[in-house]
């Protein structure tokens, strides 16, 4: 019997020896969202005691990968790397499985489930996307995997809400576990980053581009922002996503450029697509007066961008995708309506114009931080993990 899950998460680790984990996930070098939490998930385990863990990459073959932390590859349309994933995840007593219907082969990602299907440890599985008008196949393959699975995990209590509401799932199954912060908390005090109000006020977008980022209509507020803050300038740090660099080249980026010299931003508009580590980010951030989110989604309920922002300790400007709304409710920043670059324009104008105003969402973003410290986050999954072991395994020791 699937043991019940309770909705609080407790934030400690155990006090006794925790199961091994496997993690099922795209991983570095590969560059995307999942790669980073799952990166930073195995990370935050072994510092709170889980002693074994190993690493199935979900890849296309073309990147290789030299971790010693990866022991097998999950490719697309390949039963033999299927039946290897599925040694390998059962060489530990648990799976942590992050899903995300792109990343996982065959329709929506549904060959997840025959991997999911003949595992024998029970499995964690992160729902990264929980989507609010789903296609009935995605309806199937996100019931189907929660079904599938020994504990479910949203980020967001919205996400929760939506999969109780709208999925046909055993709620006793889900629980709600942040999503972690990238960027170490309070790092910005520990760098003695000077007061933005003694910099030239700079704008800041980072994260990997492609349509739906939404960077156009920031461009557009920018033009408006410096008839108020004529130095105003916006950083905008990324490389193109790979998927759409594979399907459409640069195209984003160029038309972006071209918005930029129509306007006349020319030198207050500067694109930086070398890649950022954690350090580089923290500098930049340092030095920003607001970040800016202007994301296109009206149904993004989770964003790993969103909880580095407010670990950044920085006011922030977001559309309102559920996450943004849920988060920054605390005080964080500021929401506006999607594609609307006068609404955008104002609120950037009053972070820039209001310090006493900025420096309370400072403060907000930095309360609001500590829940996302991923020792605490790992903690959680590492409890989770030991809650779904078997009975007589649990009882151990």
């Amino acid at each position: 019997m699937t043991p019940t899950v309770s909705r609080e998460v407790i934030v400690h680790p155990a006090s006794h020896p925790l199961p091994s984990v496997g993690v099922l996930s795209t991983y570095p070098p590969t560059a995307c969202g999942l790669a980073t939490f799952a990166a930073a998930l195995t990370g935050g385990l072994r510092v709170v005691g889980v002693d074994r863990i190993g690493v199935v990459r979900v890849s296309d073959g073309a990147i290789a990968s030299a971790d010693p932390n990866v022991v097998a590859h999950l490719r697309s349309g390949s039963p033999a790397s299927q039946r290897a994933a599925q040694r390998a995840l059962e060489q530990f007593d648990c799976a942590v499985i992050q899903h995300e219907f792109g990343i996982f082969g065959g329709s929506d990602g549904e060959e997840i489930l025959d991997v999911m299907a003949g595992l024998s440890v029970p499995a964690i599985t992160t729902l990264h996307t929980v989507p609010l008008k789903p296609t009935p196949r995605q309806r199937h393959v996100l019931e189907a995997v929660v079904h599938l699975s020994a504990a479910a995990v949203t980020m967001t209590e919205t996400a929760r809400s939506r999969l109780f509401t709208d999925y046909n799932v055993d709620p006793r199954k889900v629980t709600t576990i942040p999503h972690g912060a990238t960027l170490p908390i309070g790092a910005l005090h520990q760098t003695g980053a000077a007061s933005p109000s003694t910099t030239p006020p700079t704008v800041l977008t980072w994260g990997l581009l492609g349509p739906g980022k939404g960077i156009e209509h920031a461009i557009d507020a920018m033009a408006l922002v410096r008839r108020l803050v004529p130095t105003a300038r916006y950083v905008v740090a990324g490389r193109t996503h790979p998927k759409v660099v594979a399907r459409d080249g640069e195209s984003y980026r160029e038309m972006l450029v071209r918005k930029t010299h129509d306007l006349g931003l020319d030198g207050a508009v500067d694109f930086d697509d070398r890649y950022r580590s954690v350090e580089d980010v923290v500098r930049m951030a340092a030095v920003a007066s607001c970040i800016v989110l202007p994301y296109d989604s009206t149904d993004q309920t989770t964003s790993g961008v969103l909880v580095d922002a407010v670990a950044a300790g920085r006011p922030i400007v977001a559309t309102e995708f559920p996450h943004a709304v849920e988060l920054l409710g605390r005080g964080c920043g500021i929401v506006v309506p999607h594609r609307s670059p006068s609404s955008l324009a104002a609120a950037i104008a009053h972070v820039l114009t209001r310090p006493e105003d900025a420096k309370l969402m400072e403060l907000a973003a930095h309360e609001a931080a500590l829940e996302h410290h991923w020792p605490a986050v790992a903690a959680s999954y590492a409890r989770l993990a030991l809650h779904v072991q078997p009975a007589k395994a649990a009882t151990c020791g």
